[in-house]
């Protein structure tokens, strides 16, 4: 008996790690967009940093640079898709 209300809350602690963790790393995902976003926000409109501050700042954007490149080089052309479903030539 006593066993098993071990089991079971080593289970529900297992249970409760594994969902801060993934909380977490969410939030951290979040914080690097918004990291990305105060650096390069002068692409969608935002007010930029000072140019000494992104630059010294740009090499800890290098996987959100790797990662918008490879975006870009995946992405299809999405209006010839949109022809194409629409059945437009």
């Amino acid at each position: 008996m006593l066993s098993c209300i071990k089991r079971i809350l080593r289970s529900m602690n297992i249970m409760h790690q594994e969902h801060a963790v993934a909380l977490t790393i969410v939030e951290v995902e979040e914080l690097e967009n918004i990291f990305a976003l105060l650096l390069l926000g002068s692409f969608v409109g935002f007010p930029s940093p000072p140019t000494f501050l992104a630059v010294e700042l740009l090499p800890f954007l290098q996987k959100e640079l790797t990662m918008l490149n490879r975006r870009a080089e995946d992405q299809g052309d999405m209006l010839a898709e949109m022809c194409g479903t629409l059945g437009i030539d």
